[in-house]
């Protein structure tokens, strides 16, 4: 009989595709899924540590799967928290039964049948290991291209849970896409800590290529007909680049560029390598490129040396650049990073910072989505919501609900926008 296995994920889509590995390498030793936390027979919770709550929260659910779970089943702690917490969720959460650092998810059969197992090594190298296949949705394929970051940032825990850059050989990414495609998914969706410095370091002897190289070569695979990515790193946005963004009829035209903070002299101190230039100078060319680009990005208010004139210089940024996406924080001291032992800003400043950052965007984002009224965007459906509306995302990154079924999902259709909210556009179907 099959075992049932119950996985929530935290944070980024590097967790969520973490994740859908880890339940193709169970899935070979007799696993299936269910969303009855109750009937399990092994509970994983893939966590997230880039901000201090997603850490408390593991507490608390890990707490709460252990008062209702059934006896005999198994708890395991994945991710980025267990890299950096280790055997601590041992001593706090004495019931959990392994620890599984986010560079070693190969490991989960290991995991599972040992005492208290543990595996934190931020340097194990899973870069050419060849995991099952198994993807939650479809339509749509994460494809890792490289594991682990060499920058520095200052605030960043990052390097410290997922260990030094490695990128993963072209050939296993180009027949990875390629099975995906097969199965039925149109789009690609490339995953990495830095994406466009892809192919600077591989464990072993590998042709050398680039990211913008990788981009094309993806691109000629048939059945794909779109290609998205993040994070690319503003410094690496070379002038290459920018010309294969915007010349690849399958790159979706939108793009995530983490700004983190408008002012060349915070940034300095965050170890960034970019100026509020370059990144201006970057972001207003490709909107000249690409006419209906559609540019996320996130920033960090209150960093521990920013005054009001650093804060004014983001809002210019925001101003200009005039992000359709903003993921915007407090400063969250992290352990193991220079940041963590600096001075806070008092709480009130920073809030009120955030709230001024979150209120203009808000006016740019309303405008912005006024604008799409009447508008045709080509949709790639993807998920049925309630109420019999089936939701995709446009070309730009746009999300996207029409009345439909599931005879929609797979398929992209032209659809005329007639409603629009701060985050959703409704239309209907007109092909």
């Amino acid at each position: 009989m099959s075992k049932l296995l119950f996985i929530q994920t935290l944070g980024c889509a590097m967790n969520v595709r973490d994740s859908e590995h880890i339940i193709a390498e169970l899935k070979k030793q007799d696993y299936e899924i269910t969303q009855n936390l109750e009937n399990a027979d092994l509970i994983l919770i893939n966590t997230c540590s880039v901000r201090e709550k997603p850490v408390h929260k593991l507490f608390s659910e890990i707490g709460a799967f252990d008062k209702v779970r059934k006896k005999g089943s198994k708890i395991g702690v994945c991710g980025c928290t267990a890299s950096h917490l280790g055997s601590e969720i041992f001593k706090k959460a004495p019931f959990v039964d392994f620890v599984l650092g986010a560079r070693s998810v190969s490991k989960i059969g290991v995991a599972i049948n040992s005492p208290k197992f543990i595996s934190t090594d931020i340097n194990y190298d899973e870069s050419e290991y060849a995991f099952g296949e198994f993807r939650t949705s479809p339509y749509k394929a994460f494809v890792n291209i490289m594991i682990g970051c060499d920058k520095k940032c200052s605030y960043c825990i990052v390097p410290q849970t997922r260990g030094d850059e490695i990128s993963i050989p072209v050939q296993i990414i180009l027949n990875e896409a390629k099975k995906a495609a097969q199965n039925g998914a149109k789009e690609i969706f490339l995953l990495g800590q830095n994406v466009n410095n892809y192919g600077k370091r591989f464990s072993n002897s590998h042709e050398k290529i680039d990211f913008s190289d990788l981009l094309n070569r993806l691109s000629e695979i048939s059945g794909i007909q779109r290609i998205r990515f993040t994070s690319p790193h503003p410094l690496h946005m070379d002038d290459k680049f920018l010309r294969t963004f915007a010349e690849n009829p399958k790159i979706c035209k939108s793009i995530h560029m983490p700004l983190q903070s408008g002012s060349t002299k915070v940034l300095r101190d965050m170890k960034r390598g970019y100026t509020k230039e370059w990144y201006l100078d970057r972001a207003l060319r490709l909107r000249e490129l690409c006419p209906n680009l559609n540019i996320s990005t996130d920033i960090i208010v209150a960093y521990p040396t920013e005054n009001d004139e650093d804060f004014n210089d983001t809002m210019e940024v925001v101003g200009k650049v005039r992000f359709e996406q903003i993921f915007s924080f407090k400063f969250s001291p992290r352990p193991l990073t220079p940041a963590a032992n600096l001075p806070l800003i008092d709480d009130k400043i920073a809030s009120k910072r955030l709230t001024h950052l979150q209120s203009f965007h808000n006016e740019i984002l309303d405008e912005i989505m006024a604008e799409q009224n009447g508008k045709i965007h080509e949709v790639y459906f993807e998920e049925l919501r309630e109420n019999g509306q089936v939701a995709g995302r446009s070309f730009s990154n746009f999300l996207v609900s029409v009345n439909g079924s599931e005879e929609l999902l797979g398929k992209t259709k032209k659809v005329l926008i007639e409603k629009t909210q701060r985050m959703v556009l409704y239309g209907r179907v007109t092909d």
